[in-house]
């Protein structure tokens, strides 16, 4: 017999109506008939990436970061290792060679991890942004889980998606605007994003989604994972309530075609203007070169951020490209 999935009961407020949760500032996800006729149509203009990059990266990273440096590796997609305070700290990790409910389809990765799983040091904290494949992989979660035990932080909902897969995840939900402290020196707050999330077709939106302000000895990152752009007011509110920010990473990739994408996923013009609203002194790009996601080509996110950085005149070095493995410090 199949067990019915649970889903978050909490009262009413203003981004959830009892049942599903929405953004007051947003739109609701494309209906099944639009995500039909993108299928359709993207047969003749999806562009053809390559079987396999071969990745001329790899981390292999310290034990641990005490002080006050912080260090970012890049894992690939939207995967991050960041090191600070004492904390080794995953961010939406996927190590799985699929983002799908099967592992015998669905969008393959394309290159290598940056970390090598068996390389990972001692993981303390996951954070999580939301329910779709590409962001929460059950399996790399019960792997981390089985290995660390981390503590995984996520918005409301995703954790009854994580410990209904397996008991043993360390799963704790929190809402919008909560400050979730990590260690005497490390604390991460949930803010609003343009998004939306479902694991499959029924239960859109039965989970919330985030990006993260992680405080750290060096400043605020402010991390998010999926976002549409609309008119910039997420990014304007996060720079009201937690100014200064160190740096942003903020997503550049899955973003053709534009009727379909746009109230999702920014494209890098999006993103350059995301920057400045948000105030950061630099970011990091993400989202883009390990799973196809979308229709554009594999390196027309790097073309068009560069391009758009160069219209807007901010320095090129202002918002870095990494490839999987690739590291930087503050």
């Amino acid at each position: 017999m199949l067990r019915r999935s649970r889903t978050y009961s909490g009262p009413v407020t203003d981004h959830f109506d009892g049942k599903r949760f929405y953004d007051p500032d947003g739109v609701p996800p494309k209906s099944l008939t639009d995500v039909l006729r993108w299928q359709f149509d993207r047969r003749e203009k999806r562009a053809r990436w390559p079987a396999w990059v071969p990745n001329p990266h790899a981390d292999t990273p310290p034990h641990r970061i005490d002080g006050e440096t912080v260090r970012l590796s890049f894992i690939g997609h939207a995967s991050w290792l960041i090191q600070t305070g004492g904390l080794n700290i995953l961010v939406d990790p996927v190590w799985s060679e699929r983002v799908s409910p099967v592992s015998f389809a669905g969008p393959k990765r394309c290159n290598d991890p940056g970390i090598a799983f068996e390389a990972l040091p001692h993981i303390d904290v996951v954070l999580v942004t939301h329910g779709h494949y590409d962001h929460l992989d059950i399996r790399t979660l019960s792997k981390l889980t089985a290995r660390f035990s981390p503590r995984v932080v996520t918005p409301l909902g995703n954790d009854l998606t994580m410990t209904d897969a397996d008991s043993k995840i360390r799963a704790e939900a929190y809402d919008w605007h909560d400050r979730v402290p990590l260690n005497d020196e490390v604390a991460v707050t949930l803010v609003p994003t343009r998004h939306w999330t479902a694991r499959g077709i029924l239960d859109r939106n039965k989970a919330l989604w985030a990006s993260f302000v992680l405080e750290t000895p060096r400043g605020r990152l402010y991390i998010v994972g999926d976002s549409g752009y609309g008119t910039g007011s997420h990014f304007r509110r996060v720079a009201e309530a937690h100014a200064p920010i160190r740096l942003a990473i903020l997503p550049i990739g899955a973003y053709e075609p534009r009727w379909f994408m746009r109230d999702q996923h920014m494209n890098p013009e999006d993103a350059v203007q995301a920057l400045q609203d948000c105030g950061a002194e630099t970011a990091l790009a993400h989202h883009h070169g390990t799973f196809q996601l979308t229709d554009e080509a594999i390196d027309a996110p790097v073309h068009a951020l560069h391009a758009a950085l160069d219209s807007a005149g901010i320095p090129r070095e202002r918002f870095g490209v990494l490839k999987p493995g690739q590291v930087v410090e503050i």
